[in-house]
C-alpha cells in the first residue's frame, strides 16, 4: 500500500501547506487601499541633467497640489533623451519629454505616434503645437537645439497645466 500512503502523504502536506498560506495571508497586515505607484525624487537627477544636457532642460516648478513624479531617466546615447513621468490630480499620466534627436521620430516615439494637427496653443506666451492620437496627445515646442513634449493620458488642459509650469535651466 505504499502507492496510496505517497498519495495520502502528499494530500496532508498540501492540506497543511495551504492552512499556511491561509494564515498568513489573514493575520499579516497589507494594504489592499494603498497606491501601488511610488512617487520618485527626481531633483538630484535634474540637477545632473542640467549640467550634462547640450540645451535648457525642462522640469516643472510650482505645480499645484496632486502631482506626483512617477518616472525620471536620462540617456545620452539616445539623443540626451530627458524624460519626466507624473500622475496628474486626475491620476493620468504626463510626461515630460526633451530630446536633440530628429524631431519627427521623436515625437512620434514619445507621443505613442500621436499625429500633428494644424492647431496650437498659447501657454505662457510660448506657442505650442498641438497633436493628437489614439493613446496620447501631445504638446510640442521646437527649442534652439532640442524639441520639448508634454504628453500623454491627460486632458488637455492638464497638459498646458504642465507646460505652463515648465523651467528650462542649464547649470553651469
Amino acid at each position: 500500500m505504499r502507492g496510496r500512503q505517497t498519495v495520502r502523504d502528499m494530500m496532508l502536506s498540501m492540506v497543511v501547506i495551504g492552512a499556511v498560506v491561509a494564515g498568513i495571508y489573514i493575520f499579516i497586515p497589507h494594504d489592499e487601499d494603498a497606491d501601488p505607484i511610488k512617487a520618485v525624487d527626481y531633483q538630484v537627477e535634474l540637477l545632473t541633467v542640467r549640467r550634462a544636457a547640450p540645451y535648457p532642460v525642462a522640469a516643472p516648478e510650482g505645480l499645484g497640489a496632486g502631482w506626483k513624479p512617477t518616472s525620471v531617466s536620462y540617456s545620452r546615447a539616445n539623443g540626451d533623451a530627458w524624460h519626466l513621468g507624473f500622475l496628474d490630480p486626475d491620476g493620468e499620466y504626463v510626461a515630460v519629454e526633451q530630446s536633440t534627436a530628429p524631431a519627427g521620430k521623436y515625437i512620434a516615439k514619445v507621443s505613442q505616434h500621436a499625429q500633428e494637427t494644424k492647431q496650437s496653443r498659447q501657454v505662457d506666451g510660448e506657442t505650442w503645437r498641438r497633436w493628437e492620437g489614439t493613446k496620447y496627445d501631445a504638446l510640442v515646442r521646437a527649442d534652439k537645439g532640442s524639441t520639448t513634449v508634454v504628453t500623454g493620458t491627460a486632458s488637455p488642459e492638464r497638459l498646458a497645466e504642465m507646460a505652463a509650469a515648465l523651467e528650462s535651466k542649464n547649470t553651469p
